[in-house]
C-alpha cells in the first residue's frame, strides 16, 4: 500500500459505506455519522503501518470507528435526540434498498418495515445494538466481534441472543411476526 494511490482508493471504496452505515446506526444522525466515518478512515489511513495482522483489518477499522463514536458520545458532541428513522436513509442507499419491480403497496410495506426495524435497532441498549450490527449487518464472526468489543465469545453469543429476542418482541408488538409460547 506504500504510496499506491489506487490501493488507497480501493481501500476507501471497500470500507466507506460499511463504516458510514455502522456509524449511522450507532450515532443516530447523518452528520455525526459522516464525521465519524471520515475521521475513522483518516485515522486508519494515517496509522495503517501500525496494523500488526492485516487479516484482521476489518475488525481493526470497526474498532477505530466504535472508539471514535464512543469518545464523541462521552464528550457529548452528539447524542441522538430522537429515534433513528429509516426514512432518513442516505440518498446513495436508496437505490440499493428500492425494488424497482415491486408494486406500490409492496414498496409501502417494505418502507414501513424498514422504519420499524430502524427504530427497533436504535432502541436497543448499546451493548446489544453493537453486537447485532456487527454480527447480523456487518457479518463479522463471533471471534471478530469479541475482539472488537473486548469481551469473551460467550458474552457476544449471549448479547446477540438477547438482541435478537428483543428485536423479535418489538416486531411482534407491531404485528410483524408472531411469537411462539416459549419466546
Amino acid at each position: 500500500m506504500a504510496g499506491d494511490e489506487s490501493a488507497r482508493e480501493r481501500f476507501i471504496e471497500t470500507f466507506q459505506k460499511k463504516v458510514f452505515q455502522y456509524s449511522y446506526l450507532s450515532c443516530g444522525q447523518r452528520e455525526d455519522a459522516e464525521e465519524v466515518a471520515q475521521d475513522t478512515l483518516l485515522k486508519v489511513w494515517e496509522h495503517f503501518d501500525e496494523l500488526r495482522e492485516p487479516v484482521h483489518v476489518k475488525t481493526w477499522v470497526f474498532r477505530i470507528a466504535r472508539n471514535i463514536c464512543l469518545t464523541r458520545r462521552r464528550r457529548s458532541e452528539f447524542a441522538p435526540c430522537e429515534e433513528l428513522s429509516i426514512e432518513k436513509v442516505p440518498v446513495e442507499w436508496q437505490d440499493e434498498l428500492a425494488d424497482r419491480g415491486a408494486l406500490p403497496e409492496d414498496l409501502a410495506y417494505q418502507n414501513e418495515l424498514r422504519k420499524l426495524l430502524g427504530r427497533a435497532i436504535h432502541g436497543l441498549p448499546e451493548k446489544y445494538r453493537s453486537v447485532l450490527v456487527m454480527r447480523d449487518l456487518e457479518e463479522m464472526s463471533i471471534e471478530e466481534t469479541s475482539g472488537l468489543l473486548g469481551v469473551n465469545e460467550s458474552v457476544v453469543k449471549t448479547r446477540l441472543k438477547r438482541a435478537r429476542g428483543l428485536m423479535r418482541k418489538r416486531m411482534a408488538d407491531h404485528g410483524i411476526l408472531s411469537l411462539s409460547p416459549r419466546d
